[in-house]
């Protein structure tokens, strides 16, 4: 992966089942990728809103050329005062000529809230949107603050593609059956932050009555470099000569420092942007899961506010574990629930139990490949006791992440494949007093399965499989609560010629998404099918 950066199905040939909608695309297929392709998009799960009052604000409205951040003010719309029950974040872009992906974020006083990577556009141009619900940051949209955006960009004779970018945030008002939503009642940054490219330290305080603390790290690999494919890289002791080693081969680890003690790990997500796996013509239509809504990695440290609690400041570090210097990007978002009817909260922390971590390389040759193979596994237990205005409530994190990879490429990398597995799964289970127990478990995943193939005459191949699934539940009481699970399923093969002329590269691809998720509050299966920039089939149901 050193270079890194047929089926015109009709209407009908989806018939998911009844209650499907369905189109199709352009009638023709062109034999090779032109000018110009289908705007991109994606097959899941739109986001659900209220029939409700609402209002928008505009947050953002800028073309992004260069690497300034741009800010503007937001206000609180007086025409939707009071209690909401969702707030949602729209993205809307259009970029034409030549462009790379782009990574941006946005930031509402000083919080990620946002973050998003940008797709490669065609010469005649391309336009798309994102959508996020952004309830969980309600609280943070009660008063004016500063909103700063940025998305790096360079503009140039040779790429012209300028990103002009809107964002808007929708407020939804309530009713009976869209009550007021109940998110956190504190959102801050972390503060005073140092380091960077995975290794951040910074301060955060908490307010003395604080009941529960939760992390969103917007954990991203990027930059092109190792980093930014950090799934493929091989073990330092490889015997070849590969474009990306480290020490710990593909192996990271998301990991958060409360105070010096290891409070949280994770899996990072293994973000595929629209320009990689070296074929843009993948994801021209079709990205990757997660490329648009980069999805914050959720850490419970409930076990460590006891310590916490004093009004003073708390060295936090986010760390992954296994980068190669830099390329990480970590920003975080803390969130916390207050005990109204305490002025401070006390307890205790046990010391954190874990796993010895267990990561091993094995490296070797197969024929004509050289071979590496990871197989990787940590797990961490933390528990607290909190003394609240309602009794002592004692909360018990569980985390296991673990990642298998089997890794091959030919000398010179003309044949570079793998097939990887990560899982991370857990619970967080919380007792207070005599009653029962609240339980919330989750498990989510991760395939890949992928091979890249070059010739002497300068064509890549690409094949990739790529799998995100999982399935999670907040438990209440005795009672089950909210519950979702997931299956992301992304299949593309493209062919293009690297070295001529962009008119003569004679690519050709095909790219199918199909999304399926079952939850508390519904159903969705979504599929769509590209081949050659063109949508061939897309339809989607809503029925179990």
């Amino acid at each position: 992966m050193s270079v890194r950066r047929t089926m015109a199905a009709t209407l009908g040939a989806l018939a998911l089942m009844a209650g499907t909608a369905a189109t199709s695309g352009a009638a023709d297929v062109p034999p090779y990728f032109g000018s110009d392709h289908d705007n991109p998009r994606t097959a899941d799960r739109p986001i659900a809103k209220p029939n409700t009052k609402s209002c928008t604000s505009r947050i953002v409205d800028h073309g992004f050329r260069d690497f300034n951040v741009y800010t503007s003010a937001f206000t609180p719309p007086a025409q939707c005062a009071g209690d909401w029950s969702k707030v949602v974040l729209t993205m809307h872009g259009a970029v034409k000529g030549r462009q790379y992906d782009r990574l941006g974020w946005l930031k509402v006083g000083g919080v990620p809230v946002f973050k998003t990577s940008t797709p490669e556009p065609s010469a005649d141009g391309i336009e798309w949107s994102v959508e996020r619900d952004v309830t969980d940051y309600a609280t943070l949209l009660r008063s004016p603050q500063e909103v700063q955006m940025s998305i790096g960009n360079v503009v140039d004779d040779t790429y012209t593609g300028v990103l002009d970018v809107t964002v808007d945030l929708t407020f939804y008002g309530t009713s009976a059956r869209w009550p007021a939503a109940k998110g956190a009642e504190q959102v801050q940054p972390l503060a005073d932050p140092t380091g960077g490219a995975g290794d951040t330290h910074g301060t955060l305080t908490i307010k003395p009555n604080t009941e529960r603390l939760v992390a969103d790290v917007y954990a991203t690999g990027s930059g092109g470099g190792c980093e930014e494919f950090w799934y493929t890289a091989a073990p330092t002791k490889s015997p070849d000569d590969y474009w990306c080693k480290t020490d710990q081969g593909p192996w990271r680890e998301l990991q958060v420092y409360v105070d010096g003690r290891l409070a949280g790990i994770a899996t990072p997500y293994p973000h595929i942007y629209t320009g990689g796996w070296s074929n843009p013509f993948l994801w021209y239509v079709l990205p990757a899961p997660r490329a648009f809504d980069i999805k914050p990695v959720q850490l419970d440290l409930t076990p460590f506010v006891a310590s916490m609690t004093d009004g003073k400041a708390h060295q936090v570090s986010i760390k992954v574990d296994g980068a190669a210097g830099g390329g990480w990007d970590v920003p975080v978002a803390f969130r916390s629930w207050q005990d109204e009817h305490s002025t401070r909260v006390t307890g205790t922390v046990r010391a954190p139990q874990q796993t010895t971590p267990a990561v091993s390389n094995t490296t070797g040759q197969d024929g004509a490949y050289f071979t590496a193979d990871l197989n990787g596994r940590h797990g961490l237990t933390t528990t607290g006791t909190l003394n609240t205005s309602h009794g002592p409530v004692t909360t018990t994190v569980h985390r296991e992440v673990a990642q298998k990879t089997h890794h091959y490429w030919a000398d010179g990398e003309t044949t570079d494949g793998q097939s990887t597995t990560m899982t991370d799964t857990g619970f967080v289970r919380t007792a207070a007093g005599r009653g029962p127990a609240t339980y919330a478990p989750w498990s989510f995943g991760y395939d890949l399965t992928g091979r890249i193939d070059t010739t002497t005459a300068g064509d890549i191949t690409t094949d990739i499989k790529v799998t995100d699934r999982g399935n999670q539940l907040v438990a209440r009481g005795p009672s089950r609560g909210a519950w979702t699970s997931w299956d992301n399923a992304y299949a593309g093969r493209a062919t293009w010629n690297y070295i001529v002329p962009r008119e003569e590269r004679r690519a050709t691809g095909t790219s199918s998404q199909d999304f399926s998720t079952r939850a508390s509050d519904g159903c969705w299966h979504g599929q769509i099918a590209t081949q050659n920039g063109v949508v061939t089939r897309e339809g989607s149901k809503t029925r179990c």
